[in-house]
This record gives structure tokens, sequence and C-alpha cells, in this order.
């Protein structure tokens, strides 16, 4: 290593350079550590320019004599006889460390503290809640079972299950305040984005079958026989979770909305969004509530539940404009065997006067959206033909609006001599083409005045929320919940909240290069294998992730072998606030 200098216009700045080979065989270099500038340094060593720069070579001999005694060769007298120590864990996984990575620098430290000084507990919540998070990303399961999974990470848990319980409680009386300093923390790590925030609701089971507290039987999303609880779940522009809340699983998710955006519009210190959400949380008075306080909305309108008349002027094929031209076209008119008109969306704009806001509603058409319809629907005759047996008898009935079986039609038979009715069944041709006129067609409403193509665009991401929802219920194992008690629920619902808005950051970081699985399935099996009086040998498949990971977090574990010290190092970098966050 050497000292080398850097001059600017004001200042003089002192580095440590490393020379190194690169993946490609060239040699390279890097700046290993800033030092500081001529004035700071002069000032702190009390010396001049030379006394300078001889201090900053002994530390560029020191710090070379440093990484010499990292790259010595470890060698290693094996006996092929000698048994391992019984009972004793010699696989640990690393890959953790990324995720603590990112922990430590959305400052949990800090929120931790603070909790601490309103409640009286002696355990550790700081690392209970960091263990239940990595936990919840690399193998979810129960608490009991994220317990025991712990135990195989580097940094075995120093507290014990019990702990793990007692936690529970102070996570859910701090959740609220937990969420908005992450969110807060987070803007350290990604600008957040809260120009448009979407809103929607899922709900998760639980494998009971009495109700109690808000497990309450309700429409459950996964048509499951069991008691529910609701989630509304914010999220910002950029597919980052903002802020959740619970609800009884039988409670009206229309009612849900307000009372957490006001505690957005409170704690988050986010007063003027656009509101962007699906039709089944389009009350008035919610559309109402975001007109006014500089908040405007963007919500999905059912095209099937319009009055007739405004269906009528919805799907008259005249007057609509290709988005980003204000020329008046046909639908009827288009080629839409034309590449270029298949992928077009064309738009009406429709006034709507209500009885305190005044909306307006964009119709849109896609070729490219019709055709993926009708291939559905398609599917879906196929299918409803097969409930109806050879003698025309429907195989079983069903309520499921988007189930194949809308489209058989029964009618009772009466034959001579029979003393009851029959029922034959037949394909309604008069319910396809019904549906099929709405084929290509979508519309949202809103209050805003302004580029329609950006109308477009706000609610075409609102799918992120939706990703969000499906990694929490299938990545993260969200339900079925095994805790009982509401401020358990709510604390493991924390957990995955938060699990989520690391999983978000850390994608950020890969540049969004890898899936949720890939990365989730990369960092499970990398494990090192503890070799005493040597180090850790990691024991898992290098790959481009990996590559990826290490040069992103700035420390390598896939190393041959790597000494005691050098992990006991790389564990004290991902718990120290990150340059880049630092200077935030």
């Amino acid at each position: 290593m050497r000292v080398i200098t850097v001059k600017s216009k004001n200042s003089e700045s002192f580095y440590i350079s490393y020379a190194y080979r690169g993946k490609n065989g060239k040699s390279t270099s890097k700046i290993f550590r800033k030092l500081g500038t001529l004035d700071e340094l002069s000032a702190q060593l009390s010396t001049d320019y030379d006394g300078v720069m001889a201090w900053a070579k002994e530390q560029a001999k020191a710090e070379t004599e440093k990484l010499k005694s990292e790259n010595e060769f470890v060698t290693l007298s094996l006996s092929p006889t000698q048994l391992i120590e019984k009972n004793k864990e010699n696989s640990f996984n690393c890959g953790y460390l990324f995720l603590q990575s990112i922990l430590t620098n959305l400052r949990t430290d800090n929120i931790f503290r603070n909790i601490k000084v309103k409640h009286s507990y002696k355990f550790n919540l700081e690392s209970i809640f960091s263990d239940l998070v990595y936990a919840r990303i690399l193998e979810p399961c129960s608490k009991r079972a994220s317990y025991d999974y712990c135990q195989s990470l580097l940094e075995s848990p120093k507290y014990e299950l019990h702990d793990v319980y007692r936690a529970l409680p102070v996570l859910a009386e701090s959740s609220d305040y937990i969420q908005s300093e992450l969110y807060r923390n987070s803007s350290f790590l990604h600008k957040r984005n809260t120009k448009v925030l979407y809103y929607d609701c899922t709900n998760y089971y639980f494998e009971i079958e009495q109700e109690d507290g808000d497990r309450q039987y309700g429409k459950s999303k996964e048509n499951r026989p069991n008691p529910i609880i609701g989630m509304g779940l914010f999220m910002d522009g950029d597919g980052y979770p903002l802020a959740f809340d619970l609800h009884p699983g039988h409670q009206n998710e229309q009612l849900t909305l307000q009372p957490l955006e006001k505690k957005v519009i409170r704690d988050f210190d986010c007063a003027d969004f656009i509101y962007c959400s699906d039709s089944g949380l389009s009350s008035q008075s919610n559309k109402e509530f975001n007109n006014i306080g500089g908040r405007s909305y963007v919500i999905t309108q059912s095209l099937k539940k319009l009055k007739k008349d405004i269906c009528a002027t919805a799907l008259d094929p005249s007057q609509y404009r290709k988005v980003g031209s204000k020329q008046f076209i046909n639908l009827l008119d288009l080629d839409e065997t034309d590449p270029a008109v298949y992928e077009s969306i064309y738009y009406k704009e429709v006034p709507l006067e209500g009885k305190k806001v005044s909306e307006t509603m964009i119709v849109t058409y896609s070729p490219k959206y019709k055709a993926y319809q009708k291939k559905i629907r398609d599917g879906q005759i196929e299918r409803a033909m097969k409930m109806i047996n050879e003698n025309g008898k429907p195989k079983k009935s069903r309520k499921n609006p988007n189930d194949p079986a809308r489209f058989v039609k029964t009618t009772a038979v009466t034959s001579e001599g029979e003393a009851a009715d029959k029922t034959f069944a037949e394909i309604d041709q008069a319910a396809i083409e019904n549906e099929a006129k709405f084929d290509g067609f979508y519309a949202v409403t809103t209050d805003i005045e302004g580029d329609v193509g950006e109308i477009i665009a706000i609610n075409k991401r609102r799918w992120q929320i939706e990703e969000c929802f499906r990694i929490m219920k299938t990545e993260f194992n969200a339900r079925p919940v095994y805790v009982s008690r509401n401020d358990s629920i709510k604390a493991h619902f924390l957990i995955c909240f938060t699990s989520l808005l690391v999983y978000r950051l850390l994608e950020t970081k890969l540049s969004n290069q890898y899936t949720v699985r890939e990365t989730r399935e990369t960092l499970k099996h990398m494990n090192v294998s503890l070799i005493e009086d040597a180090g850790y040998m990691p024991v898992y498949k290098r790959t481009d992730l990996t590559d990826v990971l290490h040069d992103t977090f700035g420390f390598r574990t896939d190393t041959r072998i790597i000494k005691k010290a050098k992990m006991r190092s790389i564990i004290k970098q991902t718990k120290e606030i990150s340059s880049q966050s630092a200077k935030q």
C-alpha cells in the first residue's frame, strides 16, 4: 500500500491506495482508506506537510503489515481418524451479514435505544428483532423454529426463547413508531418517492376454527374456510412498503383507509401526494378525503358497474385519442394487426359530476390487453364445457365471479311422464358476448387535471403493491400465523413488513437483477464451516450473484479460508454505518 494525494482548488487530501490484480488478471488499484485533508491532519498532528506525509506513510506501512498477516498461507493438519466434537455446531450461515448491513444502516440501534427508555426489560430487543427478520427472509417459520434457526448464524442468539415471546408485546406497542422511523431512516439508503402512495388490503388466515379477538370469519382472499385478519398496506411510488395496520377479518376494507392514512400524514410528514388504489376501496368518503389538503387520487373503476348511459359512452369507439396525441380516432378504424397499433394505448376522457367531487373517468383501450383477455376467457370457456357432461347436466355449481361456471346456462326441463324436473346445461353464448364487449377496456377515475399519460402510468405501477403481498405470503410465509394474541399477531406482521423493506432495499442494491427466490436461496445457502485453529471455509457455490453481493457490500466471504480475525472484522463492518449513508 502507498500514500497518494489529491489536490483540489481549496484543499489537498491524503489517501492510502491499494494495488491488486482484478478478475481479468490486470493490475489495478483502489482507494483503501481516506486519511483526511492536509488542513485537518496538520491541525490534528500539529505539524507541517512533511510531518503529515511521514505520518501517512506509517499508516500505509501498518495497513500493509496487517494485510500480509491476513494473507499468510494457512497450513492444516487433519487426522482422518479423529472424530469431530460431539453436539457442536460446525456450519454457520454468513448470508445474513448482508441483511445485517442494511438493518444497521436503517439505524435500528437508535430506534431500539429510544424504545428502551419507555419500557422496562432486560433482554436485547434489537437482537431479537433483527434475528426474527433474518429468519423471516432466509427460513420463514414459527417463532420457536426461528429461534432454533438463528443458532446456525455466525452470531448465535445471546437471549433465550422465552425472551422472544416477551419481546412481541413490546414490538406491537412500538409498531407505529418503528414504522415511521424505518421510513425516515430508509431515506439514507434510498430516496423515498412519496409523490404517489398506493394502498391495498389483503388478509391472512389462521389454522383455527373458533373466532377470537381480531381473528374473525370474513371473505378470504385465498378462499380458506378459516378465521382471518386483515392488513392494510401503504406503498410508495417505487414499490417500497411505507406503513401497515391490521383490522378484524370481518371489517369492511373501505373503512380501513382513513385511520392509517391520517397516521401517515401525521407521523411520516407526507401531506401532498396522489392516492392510488383499486375500485374496492373507492368509496365516496375515501375520494372526498383525498380531494383535500393537497392530495389527489387515481382509482380504478369497474366499467361493468357503471350506469348504462355512462358505460355506453365509455365503450363508444369514437372520440378516442392515442396517448401523446390530441387527434381523435375511431377504434373501429384501427388495424390491430399492425405491431405499432397493437402495442399502443388509446384513451377517452369522460367528465363525471359528483355531489362534492368533480372528477374525470379516463377510459383506456389496448389491443394487446384485448387479446390477453380473450385468451384467458377462451381457456375458461373450454373448462366450462368440461363442466357439462354428455347428458347436458352440470357437474357442479360455483359462485366465484371469475369461475368458468359463469359461462354455463342451466334450464329446467320437464319430460312427459316424469315426476320431477330435470336440469339441462349448455354454454351461455349471450354471457360470453356480453363479457367480450369489455375486452381491451380499462378505466380509472381521478380528480387530477393533468397529463393523461402520467395518470395512466401512475395506475400501471399499482401491480407492485400486489407483488408486496405476494412476497410476504409466498416467499416469507406470513401465513398461516402461529401466534394467537392480538399483540403477538401485530408483532409478527411488523417483522414481515420490515423483512419486505429490507428485501426491497437489497433488491435495489443489486440493481434489480435477481428474483426474490434467487436472492433468498443464495443467502440461505451461504454457509461456512468452522475449522479449529484455521478459520472458516466457505461451503457454498460461488456465483455471479455472490460476486455482486460481495462487490456491492465491500467484504468477501468467498476466499478459500477466512481467518477468525478477518471474520470478526467483517462482522464488525456490517455493524457500522456506511460512509454513503453517513453523508446523508
